[in-house]
């Protein structure tokens, strides 16, 4: 008889909670990237320039949405993932195909990313905030005081604006995050010249970081200009015309940032997970 571990359906939310507070910077610094109408700074270069202006707390505004996002985004689609892909195997009593992993991230990841919306409006304002005039910043205390400014000043619907960016986004990483992880884990195992430990999970999230930062880039971008719109914008369409007349770049704009970004916070992910999984996961005895 042997004895293996499995998730419980909330870790994949703590794990990416515990993943923000540790690349919560860079995230930001990757939004204000985004959110420039023209290049005029890259990434060190902007950081510089929030830290001179606001200071160095100023890189750790907006965390609070950006937990808020992680508990309603990440557990939704990891609780998804981790719950249907468990009773699958149970049923096959073998690994899914990795087809069939790519569906399944793009079901749980959109569904992950229309629940996690309203919190990811709120944090790309709040990270935006720091980089505009004072008179136009609007000042939200925390992520609960923003969701019920945006509610009360500007309807429920906005609350939503950008969900279907958001949501395609959503999908992507999450194939590129827990399908390509899964598949590498697999496939790094199957090798026999690496046992299942901390060494695997570091090398099978750098890849699965790597893939959902290409998959992601151009949702990211349009995502962060229309959820940052202040009516500009009259749909999708409309953002994806005027970031194209800034040439075919514009949709990678951020892409180094973005994978300084995404690449360790996928890797953290899975690190923080995988021990959570060891330590306090469901036992199955087979």
């Amino acid at each position: 008889m042997s004895e293996k571990r499995r998730s419980r359906w909330y870790f994949g939310g703590l794990s990416s909670s515990a993943a923000a507070c540790i690349t919560h910077p860079l995230d930001l610094i990757k939004v204000h990237l985004q959110t420039q109408h023209e290049v005029r700074m890259r990434m060190m270069g902007m950081t510089m320039s929030v830290v001179q202006r606001e200071g160095v707390l100023a890189l750790y505004s907006g965390l609070s949405a950006s937990l808020c996002r992680q508990m309603t985004y990440s557990l939704s689609r990891f609780a998804i993932y981790e719950t249907v892909s468990d009773q699958m195997k149970d049923r096959t009593h073998g690994s899914m195909p990795f087809y069939q992993k790519v569906l399944l991230g793009l079901v749980g990841g959109f569904a992950g990313g229309f629940i996690g919306t309203p919190a990811d409006m709120v944090n790309v304002r709040m990270q935006n905030d720091v980089k505009v005039p004072l008179e136009l910043r609007r000042n939200y205390a925390h992520a609960l005081d923003g969701l019920f400014r945006v509610w009360k000043e500007e309807g429920m619907k906005k609350l939503f604006s950008g969900a279907t960016m958001a949501s395609s986004r959503g999908a992507l990483v999450t194939v590129g995050q827990l399908a390509c992880y899964d598949q590498a884990k697999q496939l790094v195992l199957g090798t026999g010249a690496m046992q299942d430990n901390i060494l695997t999970h570091f090398l099978a999230s750098l890849i699965a970081g790597g893939c959902a930062t290409v998959l992601c880039q151009p949702l990211d971008v349009l995502k962060t200009r229309l959820m940052n719109s202040k009516g500009e914008y009259v749909g999708l369409l409309h953002c994806v015309r005027d970031t194209a007349k800034l040439g075919p770049n514009a949709f990678y704009k951020g892409l180094v940032p973005a994978g300084i970004r995404l690449i360790p916070h996928t890797v953290l992910i899975f690190i923080f997970l995988e021990q959570l999984r060891t330590c306090c996961g469901i036992r199955i005895v087979t």
